[in-house]
């Protein structure tokens, strides 16, 4: 089987295309090239999704069994996929978001029933307009659509916490380690789902060329559900600390922060609990091996290996200790206020 993986080098996509090789299957990345290695057993075409007309030219002449898009946000991203892949591969796999689904929720239990409609985070409007645009295009001209919708998924290189540096996320760890204050949102008792990326990978890997699954949307989500607080202990009990914990409530936290307002209030301050059986229909295989437990040591492990990896968001610690001063100094007024 070929496929082809438009990205393939990040947290997620990096653990489908080395489980798919070691499977046996022809993988082919198509990316910029600018940092990442490529991963072992892999043919790179070096193009940019950005120059339609070059990438065409690198792709020229070439069929795919399955082509998986992990770089597509936007409509205008899937008009160029259908433009550049229609009749040209057998699947086309759209990496979307669980973060699409409905917020608030009207009914607990996640299913890839539930309504898709998010009002906080553009983000998660842009990956459900790319969804509509896809299903229109396998209703009317039979693209061979399959959508897959991943959550909080991580790997041996990420620590995940409610409030955290993506891109340098041992930040929230070496706070704790200096003693100090590290918040959580609401008052931490939101349920919560993180996925490692070697489970994920089990799923997307088993959707590949599976003529079955055309025109059907999955999340796949580790069946572990805990609250923020749990996570945050577990962290802390993993880094050998303690976790002083600040609860704030999200709608605060996103009046300071516009950001707080898609990825807290739009994302991780509702609670989620997914149903897989869909994903376990399909991939019967499919089930999350990696705990919470073992994932987070993996990666405190992985970041004391090498004292370069320790690496400090010192925006988002300064940004912190001022959300965390304005927030207790605004608790101490009110309390001498009410008491008064």
């Amino acid at each position: 089987m070929k496929v082809l993986i438009i990205g393939g080098t990040g947290i997620i996509s990096t653990a489908v295309s080395e489980l798919a090789v070691k499977r046996g299957i022809d993988v082919t990345l198509l990316r910029r090239g600018l940092r990442a290695a490529d991963p072992p057993g892999v043919r790179t075409i070096r193009a940019d999704m950005a120059d339609e007309a070059g990438v065409a030219r690198a792709l020229e002449g070439q069929y795919f069994d399955a082509v998986v898009d992990f770089r597509a946000f936007t409509p205008a991203d899937i008009d160029s996929d259908i433009r550049l892949f229609a009749g040209k591969t057998r699947q086309f796999i759209f990496i979307s978001s669980a973060s699409a689904y409905q917020k608030p929720l009207s009914h607990y239990l996640i299913t890839e029933s539930t309504p898709l409609a998010n009002p906080y985070w553009q983000y998660s409007r842009d990956k459900i307009a790319c969804e509509e645009r896809l299903m229109r295009a396998y209703r009317e001209d039979g693209f061979p659509i399959t959508i897959v919708r991943p959550s909080h998924t991580y790997g041996d290189t990420q620590i995940v916490l409610a409030v955290n540096s993506w891109q340098k996320s041992y930040t929230a760890l070496g706070r704790m380690r200096r003693g100090k204050k590290i918040i959580v949102p609401g008052d931490g008792t939101s349920l919560w789902v993180v996925t490692h990326n070697s489970d994920f990978a089990v799923g997307l890997v088993g959707l590949l060329g599976h003529a079955q699954a055309i025109g059907h949307a999955f999340h796949i989500t580790s069946d572990e559900v805990m609250t923020w607080n749990q996570f945050t202990q577990l962290t802390a009990e993993a880094g050998d600390v303690e976790a002083k914990i600040v609860h704030i409530p999200s709608d605060f936290l996103g009046a300071c922060s516009s950001d707080a307002v898609g990825s807290l209030i739009g994302d991780k301050s509702a609670s989620v609990v997914f149903d897989n059986t869909k994903i376990k229909r399909f991939v019967p295989e499919f089930g999350a091996k990696v705990s919470f437990v073992e994932g987070v040591r993996r990666a405190v492990a992985w970041f004391d290996a090498d004292e370069s990896r320790r690496q400090i968001d010192e925006e988002a610690e300064a940004r912190w200790d001022k959300l965390i001063a304005a927030y207790e100094a605004g608790l101490d007024l009110a309390l001498s206020r009410y008491r008064a």
